[in-house]
């Protein structure tokens, strides 16, 4: 059963409340209890590194801090929702897909960029750049940054198989955030913003007949049920984001806030190792359901590149904030 906002902000405050104002007897005995959310279920992989987070914590802190993974949306929060949630202190900590939370915060939509980035490896360089401009938004945001982790290359997963551009136009699919919308409708194909607990019953229903997202998400949603193939564009990258709100942050004691932000530094870059392993064992998994990964041919995706051209230098025109990070992340990728 989902808890109502409200319900979740009791459970998730209410320990911690009971933590900072009982005697320090009682205070050593019972654990701040941290209800972190996420709609990711329990299989997926970015869910496992939150409970492996979480159990590391737990140790680190003697049983002091202890947080209590709450996954696949069972608090009652939508992926757009979740920066908000932690915000107002509706939860105390959260699992945040950047690229959905462009409403409130735009620079968080900058990987989204189609793209802008190839790799994982240019990946972490364009993170060099905006982790700083993220780690603001957060704090204005009354949060803080614990780590965060990469979703892997990005497919375009459909019902039909696509060799040229024009193979995609019309295409009615599901996307997550503004910019794969801009994208899909430059390429010609006719996208739909829905958050990821929407997804299946759309392409249940007909309402849509793709989507584009990762393939481990493709195995969350058991793609193979509604879609035939799933083509490596690799268009598009986004992260997921921990983060814990301040109000929470502040009832922790320094030496174990250094214990937390020390295994989060310590943690992030085999979670990071987890999302390159995490698309090679989902694609395969994908081709064993039954789908059929297409390769775009190179034409295509000159195609697909030109079409979207324009986005990028958009993107910084909407967003000021971001000029600074990409034009210095371009530099060092040479492609200035």
């Amino acid at each position: 059963m989902k808890l109502g906002r409200r319900e979740a902000l009791k459970v998730g405050v209410g320990a911690g409340v009971l933590a900072v104002t009982a005697p320090a007897i009682v205070q050593a005995q019972a654990p701040l209890k941290l209800p972190l959310s996420t709609v990711w279920p329990d299989g997926n992989f970015h869910t496992i590194n939150c409970k492996r987070f979480a159990e590391e914590v737990k140790k680190a802190t003697s049983g002091a801090v202890d947080i209590e993974v709450k996954s696949g949306g069972q608090l009652g929060f939508k992926g757009p929702e979740q920066l908000r949630a932690v915000r107002d202190g509706l939860v105390p900590m959260a699992d945040i897909l950047n690229i959905q939370q462009v409403g409130d915060e735009p620079m968080f939509g900058i990987e989204g960029i189609p793209f802008l980035v190839g790799n994982s490896d240019e990946l972490k360089v364009l993170h060099k750049h905006i982790r700083p401009e993220f780690e603001k938004i957060a704090l204005k945001n009354n949060q803080t940054i614990l780590y965060t982790v990469p979703w892997p290359t990005q497919y375009l997963h459909l019902k039909v198989k696509a060799e040229t551009v024009d193979g995609l136009k019309n295409v009615k699919i599901r996307v997550p955030d503004k910019n794969s919308q801009d994208m899909c409708s430059a390429i010609g194909m006719a996208p739909a913003l829905i958050p990821w607990g929407e997804t299946i019953a759309a392409l249940s229903s007909g309402a849509v007949a793709g989507v584009s997202t990762s393939a481990v998400s493709g195995v969350d949603g058991k793609f193979w049920e509604f879609l035939k193939f799933f083509h490596a564009t690799n268009h598009q990258w986004s992260s997921q984001i921990v983060t814990i709100n301040n109000d929470t942050w502040k009832k922790i004691g320094p030496a174990n806030q250094k214990a937390m932000v020390d295994l989060a530094r310590k943690l992030e870059p085999e979670f990071w190792a987890s999302s390159l392993e995490a698309d090679k064992n989902s694609a395969k998994r994908l081709t064993e359901g039954g789908m059929q990964l297409v390769v775009p041919p190179a034409a295509m995706m000159d195609g697909l590149r030109k079409r979207t051209a324009n986005m990028l230098a958009d993107f910084m025109k909407r967003v000021p904030a971001s000029e600074k990070p990409i034009k210095a992340y371009l530099v060092e990728m040479k492609r200035a």
